[in-house]
């Protein structure tokens, strides 16, 4: 993929993985340009193998990516819809578009999420936000609408149905540390420690082979949408879809053979074992 195609963010590929950093002045609005450049991300990354690990940051000082744009707001209809004619907004579709990839996608967040922007963070696989930097809000309900890029949606499968409805219906602002204890992001770091753990969790991830990750993430999704014997069956599914794909008999092969998993050794150093048995191919 070429940068220069995009207006709204910077791209740049280094390895196994894409560094997506917003750079939209004044505010990293998430207008109808945004949702073009995200869309043709997308085109690209569907179908890519190379890349195993999406990292979203942002290079304002204050904000990540910024509510929906007014602008094309203004213009919704005033008229009710009936259920059966609703088709998907631009927003929606554009947001489970970058929740579907096959790739893992990190948000990054060192600045302000409101709105759109904090429902483009929750379609993302992980999210890490900076204290005293990141601010997040749903602010709908004020406006006299609801949060509409899946954010009604998400929220209370991130965090339940009262925790949800006091962040929705509450539309105030809250931090890094209390989006942590919502359970809305992954974890609260210090300013000098994101940037360092989200690049040693992307780089680790990268290294695993891109089918896998693909499962993993389908097999995850799965089960907060479907019975459990539903997702079970999916699980299974995507078992097969890996081990299609990927060197994994031949690494349980050699660990067998080699006696590997009986080593006292191996079993109190998995962490980096992981690691090791990438070099079976």
């Amino acid at each position: 993929m070429n940068s220069e195609q995009f207006t709204t963010f910077d791209l740049r590929e280094e390895g196994a993985i894409a560094w997506v950093t917003f750079d939209f002045p004044p505010v990293n609005v998430q207008g109808l340009p945004m949702l073009a450049d995200l869309n043709l991300l997308a085109d690209g990354l569907e179908s890519n193998g190379e890349i195993k690990v999406v990292v979203f940051q942002s290079a304002h000082p204050e904000i990540w990516v910024a509510h929906a744009d007014t602008n094309f707001l203004k213009n919704m209809s005033t008229q009710a819809v009936a259920r059966e004619d609703v088709e998907l907004l631009d927003l929606q579709s554009t947001l489970e578009r970058i929740s579907s990839l096959p790739q893992a996608t990190i948000a990054k967040i060192e600045g302000f999420a409101r709105g759109g922007g904090h429902e483009f963070a929750l379609a993302c696989d992980m999210r890490f936000a900076a204290r005293g930097k990141a601010k997040f809000m749903q602010m709908e309900v004020g406006m006299g609408i609801l949060p509409c890029g899946g954010g009604a949606s998400r929220m209370a499968r991130q965090v339940g149905l009262g925790r949800a409805l006091e962040i929705i219906l509450g539309a105030q602002d809250f931090d890094a540390d209390q989006a942590e204890a919502y359970g809305t992001i992954n974890q609260a770091m210090d300013p000098e420690k994101i940037g360092p753990h989200v690049e040693a969790l992307a780089k680790r991830i990268a290294r695993f082979p891109a089918e896998s990750i693909e499962a993993c993430k389908r097999a995850v999704y799965a089960s907060i949408d479907l019975p459990i014997d539903e997702a079970l069956k999916e699980e299974a599914y995507w078992l097969y879809q890996a081990t299609s794909k990927t060197p994994a008999i031949k690494r349980f092969k050699t660990a067998d053979e080699g006696g590997l998993q009986f080593d006292m050794a191996n079993q109190r150093n998995w962490s980096n074992m992981v690691l090791d048995v990438q070099e079976i191919n």
